[in-house]
């Protein structure tokens, strides 16, 4: 069994204001992919992250973020000082969206809103690298691929030791990994952890396209409107939506083992 910390990247007045609760999406996804993991919450915005809520965890979770502030704003600045509080100890550490820019960011990177806008619905041609073709964090992935998305900023450059693993003519860093000096930091632009009806809540509070609304809504039982999204049969199913997360979640399992025989 593992246990993992989610650090949640929404405020709570930012959830009271009807974002969504991140920590709650996750841990209702892991939960299904894996029944015996153990979940700790904590959210940087409103309690530090201590070392005694690290003692026995075996992985952590940075989510996305639905703040008008971006990772390098000073208002993140909780969440990257916890971030480099798990970093110290070599965790193996998960971020989506927000999370990877927090990583960005933390590790000598640039993030910055897209030039192109918001990108909302589903991320069409995420492509992976050569790298991304033989990392295990894309083990099961197709080469072009589509995945649920919503934000605004990216990273713009990547942190030095970073490997980029996927790309889309929206924002050229999709997801990246770094392994090295103890780091060990797995993270996407997009949201693997969420499924198509969040993003049709998130078109809604936003007054947008009420087409791709309820296609989003309907994706994973209407073939047409998975089609009209890019989505083939089977792409928003829960173990191929959430793959990249499988597969963390079994790096944290042999980082464990690992650690166990040692």
């Amino acid at each position: 069994m593992s246990r993992l910390l989610i650090l949640n990247g929404n405020p709570l007045e930012v959830i009271a204001a009807g974002s969504p609760d991140y920590a709650q999406v996750f841990s209702q996804v892991f939960r299904a992919l894996d029944p015996s993991v153990d979940l700790d919450v904590l959210n940087p915005n409103h309690e530090p992250l201590t070392d005694d809520a690290l003692e026995f965890v075996d992985g952590v979770v940075f989510t996305g973020s639905s703040t008008v502030y971006a990772a390098d704003a000073p208002e993140a600045e909780p969440h990257r000082r916890a971030m480099e509080q798990v970093f110290a100890l070599g965790l193996p550490v998960w971020g989506s969206c927000n999370g990877m820019q927090l990583a960005g960011v933390v590790l000598g990177g640039k993030v910055g809103a897209s030039p192109k806008g918001v990108e909302i619905g589903l991320g069409r041609a995420l492509t992976l690298t050569e790298a991304g073709q033989g990392h295990p964090m894309m083990a099961g992935r197709k080469p072009v691929f589509t995945a649920c998305t919503i934000h605004r900023d990216e990273v713009q450059a990547l942190p030095a030791d970073a490997v980029l693993l996927a790309t889309n003519d929206h924002s050229p860093v999709q997801a990246f990994t770094v392994s090295k000096g103890g780091v060990d930091f797995w993270g996407t632009q997009y949201h693997p952890e969420i499924a198509p009806p969040l993003i049709a809540d998130a078109l809604r509070r936003r007054d947008g396209d009420a087409q791709l609304a309820e296609d989003m809504d309907n994706a994973e039982s209407d073939p047409d409107a998975a089609a009209r999204l890019g989505a083939a049969p089977g792409d928003l199913d829960l173990p191929v939506r959430a793959m990249e997360l499988c597969n963390w979640l079994a790096h944290v399992r042999a980082r464990k083992s690992g650690a166990q025989a040692a």
